[in-house]
């Protein structure tokens, strides 16, 4: 049998009945002959169709159920002089059903963001051997991933039922973001189809650098790359990610934001409860163990307690509610809980503070903890001796006039940025983290020394660099850059005062995060891009390759 032709007939006229012709000339009638139908009804003058049809043994015998093409068999009851191909088979025509073959994309899949459901839904539709749809066709389909540059996880509904010769799929989820991915459509017995290449994107919404780097995106899914020992990236693994991975949720838990610390990680939902993974010797998930833990567990809050925010130091964590109050857990040796104590806590404790003192901020630190009071006036607990510890917030001697709108702790420093836009940092100042042309540390704050116009809009202090962004975009870096954590282009040169990170051209940032050893920001439009140290992938731009400047993360 040969596949339904189209041409143009040559003649001057076109006939509504269809013509029958033996083919070869040889065949004869019941013994296996060809017949060639060229009909014009229906198909419009100096149209014409040719379909052949043998007959074989296995028709010899047995009712004649004849494939033909759709664009034939729509025509059929029309024809005449079927009698004649009646005769070479020797038995009564009745136009087969068609028979399912193969599988093809009716509806492709398309640039979908990761974690939401592939809309519009993928469509399969079973086809005949001549590429027509078998409309009754039930098969059982299944989908699952061909290409899968990201090592990624397909889930939900992956095989369905046919309806009407068509498979649809409403639920199908891609759990990490990267380019070319396709699906592969399969069926017992049919020839299976792939998609076109699509790509599974994450659009950022929030972003926090430590050891490794988080994100929460605009559909609050939670993400994490880098580092993993204890299993800070939250999905049920202890191995490194140079690439997004998603953060494995409890049911119907999402984050409005995440905190990046040393080994462990924190979230806090919209309601307000904190849940923390990662390394938890010190207490510093606050479930009340020191069982480090793969995944989100619940922090054990006081009763009625729910945090704003939280921020997460080497070994502790803190967080502050809508009422003001902070507390903390975790590791205490220096007293960087706040507590008067030196005694670490696998539960949140409340800070120890003045009466009517209430923070609007708090910003945990390597080994000490800062605040900011709804006065304006910034607080600190704790330093890096425990021998000179203060266990209980201590006002920071701010100079005349200073008041802060933001306070960022690093690890052994910390900065506050005033409504003008002026930073100022205090602490130790090992490669210049200060930032105000010196190396020498100072138990107060001291002015950053930013280019002439350079005004701050956010700061951030990161292990042994501080970075911070303007209200046009751009950012600046300084301190410690032997990882290129500065982004200026170099290694390992340290700067004592702010320099321009070199971002790619027309990138505006709206967000800075300084991590241990690297940096890393996002745009206003959801993308991020990082820098610096990438030994355990915490660049997030799939390779392990250190970069002085920015890199977009795989998204």
């Amino acid at each position: 049998m040969t596949r339904a032709k189209r041409s143009r007939d040559r003649g001057s006229s076109a006939s509504s009945t269809p013509r029958w012709r033996w083919w070869p000339p040889s065949a004869s009638a019941g013994t296996g002959g060809c017949c060639r139908a060229f009909a014009t009804r229906a198909m419009g003058a100096r149209t014409f169709i040719d379909w052949s049809v043998c007959c074989v043994s296995a028709l010899v015998g047995s009712p004649s159920r004849l494939d033909m093409p759709a664009v034939l068999r729509e025509h059929v009851p029309s024809m005449l002089g079927v009698g004649l191909l009646l005769a070479a088979c020797g038995h009564d025509l009745t136009p087969a059903q068609p028979r399912a073959a193969k599988l093809a994309f009716l509806v492709e899949p398309t640039r979908t963001e990761g974690t939401v459901p592939i809309k519009p839904g993928p469509q399969v539709i079973i086809l005949d051997q001549f590429g027509d749809t078998v409309p009754d066709a039930t098969n059982t389909v299944t989908v699952a991933l061909g290409a899968n540059p990201s090592g990624a996880t397909l889930t939900g509904t992956t095989t369905v039922t046919a309806a009407a010769g068509v498979a649809s799929f409403s639920d199908l989820h891609i759990d990490r973001p990267g380019s070319g991915y396709t699906l592969l459509a399969t069926a017992p017995g049919l020839a299976g189809a792939m998609s076109v290449a699509f790509r599974i994107g994450l659009t950022i919404a929030a972003l926090s650098a430590g050891d490794h780097t988080c994100a929460v995106t605009t559909v609050g899914a939670s993400y994490c790359w880098g580092f993993n020992s204890a299993g800070q990236l939250g999905d049920g693994t202890t191995d490194r990610k140079s690439t997004p991975v998603l953060v494995i949720m409890p049911a119907g838990v999402r984050f409005a934001a995440v905190s990046a610390g040393g080994d462990h990680t924190c979230g806090v939902t919209p309601s307000g409860t904190a849940y923390c993974w990662g390394w938890n010797q010190d207490g510093q998930l606050g479930d009340g163990t020191r069982v480090d833990r793969r995944t989100p567990v619940p922090v054990a809050a006081p009763a009625g307690v729910g945090f704003a925010a939280v921020s997460l130091g080497g070994w502790h964590t803190c967080g502050v509610t809508l009422g003001g109050t902070a507390y903390c857990w975790g590791h205490n040796a220096y007293g960087q809980l706040g507590d008067g104590t030196d005694t670490s806590r696998t539960i949140p404790v409340a800070v120890s503070v003045p009466a009517g003192l209430s923070f609007a901020a708090v910003s945990a630190g390597f080994y000490h903890t800062c605040g900011l009071a709804t006065t304006r006036a910034a607080y600190c607990w704790a330093v890096a001796t425990a021998d000179s510890a203060a266990r209980a917030p201590t006002p920071v001697a701010t100079p005349e006039g200073v008041s802060f709108v933001a306070v960022s702790t690093g690890g052994v420093h910390a900065c506050g940025l005033t409504a003008a836009g002026s930073a100022y940092c205090w602490g130790d100042n090992n490669y210049g983290k200060l930032g105000d042309g010196t190396t020498t540390s100072s138990a107060t704050p001291v002015l950053v020394a930013a280019p002439v116009g350079v005004t701050f809009a956010q700061l951030s202090a990161g292990g042994e660099h501080t970075c911070g962004r303007t209200d046009a975009g751009a950012v600046y870096c300084w301190g410690q850059n032997g990882s290129g954590q500065l982004g200026d282009g170099t290694i390992p040169f340290n700067r004592t005062t702010p320099t321009a990170v070199a971002a790619p051209q027309g990138v505006v940032f709206a967000h800075v995060s300084a991590g241990w050893n690297h940096t890393c920001a996002m745009t206003a439009a959801g993308a991020g891009y990082c820098w610096g140290s990438n030994v355990g992938g915490e660049l997030g731009d799939g390779t392990f390759v250190t970069s002085p400047v920015p890199v977009q993360i795989v998204q």
